[in-house]
């Protein structure tokens, strides 16, 4: 079974999970064991665990960023040695592109990175989907390690097979436009609505169970609707509605009240497009946020929950 190991700055630690959780299927099949320096135990020597890995490991994927680049144990210690083990096909190097950054010119720039074409993950308006093409760039390799059947072949020979295949040469400037018609958008909208409920739902349970004294509860209503409300000891501190529809139709509202109304709204996300993806923007209704961004699934998300719980966290 191939190793995974990741080299990553401790700054992109919460992708660095994510990443992860979609490779959980594949753990789980056993076509993959995965490592990272969070796996290090109590009084083991920090620098020696991680060497043996880089070393070892037969898959090697580099969590690309500017933190990535500027840390010199990441760029010097496991990105300069991870490749050595990749141009002598003793291991597989996959760069994933996590942020923007000027990575074109580091060493690793020669060979083809996920997601396509070299798009930053969080760049994506589903992240879902951009780590989906992480995991399964991860499997491809994995499976050509799995596959050699012959106790003749090494662990050379299949990565050299790897490189071969899946991280031949090519270019990286392959994008073109792409259209979405009102199918798509509406699809986008209710999939960003259903994302945004299981949020907001477990959120709600962790709050009440990592702050005494605070009470929160969800209600899904329907399909197109859910109320989100907290309680300090007792007393109301803040509620919302979240809803679909309403006076603009193909949107997703925020109202910060109960309400079985659909005629106002305190902000608003509608479904945006550019020639890459389909994306949420904010109307920039609420104080303090004007700034119209390009908002995933869970930026979406975060926008709404950081209204839902501004109220309590400021002790209103």
């Amino acid at each position: 079974m191939p190793k995974v190991f990741f080299s990553y700055s401790h700054a992109d630690e919460a992708l660095r999970d994510q990443i992860e959780t979609q490779l959980a299927l594949l753990k789980r099949q056993g076509i993959i064991d995965v490592w990272h320096d969070r796996r290090i135990g109590a009084g083991r020597e920090f620098a020696r665990e991680i060497d043996q890995h880089v070393e070892s490991d037969e898959i090697i994927l580099l969590l690309v960023s500017a933190d990535f680049l500027a840390s010199d144990y990441c760029y010097e210690k496991e990105m300069l040695r991870a490749l050595t083990r990749h141009d002598a096909g003793e291991a597989v190097v996959i760069p994933v592109i996590l942020r923007a950054c000027d990575w074109h010119g580091a060493p690793f720039g020669k060979l083809n990175a996920v997601p396509r074409d070299g798009k930053p993950i969080t760049q994506f308006a589903d992240r879902d989907a951009a780590m989906l093409e992480v995991a399964r760039a991860v499997r491809s390799v994995a499976e050509r390690f799995g596959s050699v059947a012959s106790p003749k072949k090494t662990a050379q020979d299949v990565a050299r097979s790897s490189l071969q295949g899946a991280l031949s040469p090519r270019s990286s400037n392959l994008r073109l436009a792409k259209t979405f018609n009102d199918k798509d958008k509406d699809e986008f909208r209710t999939e960003g609505f259903e994302y945004l409920s299981r949020f907001f739902e477990n959120s709600i349970a962790e709050l009440s169970k990592r702050n005494p004294g605070i009470e929160a509860t969800f209600r899904k209503i329907d399909a197109n609707r859910f109320v989100a409300k907290a309680y300090r000891n007792g007393r109301s501190a803040t509620s919302c509605t979240v809803f679909m529809g309403g006076m603009m139709g193909n949107g997703i509202s925020y109202l910060a009240r109960e309400t079985t109304e659909s005629n106002s709204h305190n902000e608003m996300l509608t479904v945006e497009a550019d020639d890459q993806a389909l994306y949420f923007q904010s109307f920039g209704m609420a104080v303090g946020r004007g700034n119209r961004q390009k908002l995933s699934y869970e930026g979406a998300a975060e926008l709404y929950w950081t209204m839902f719980i501004e109220p309590l966290q400021q002790g209103k």
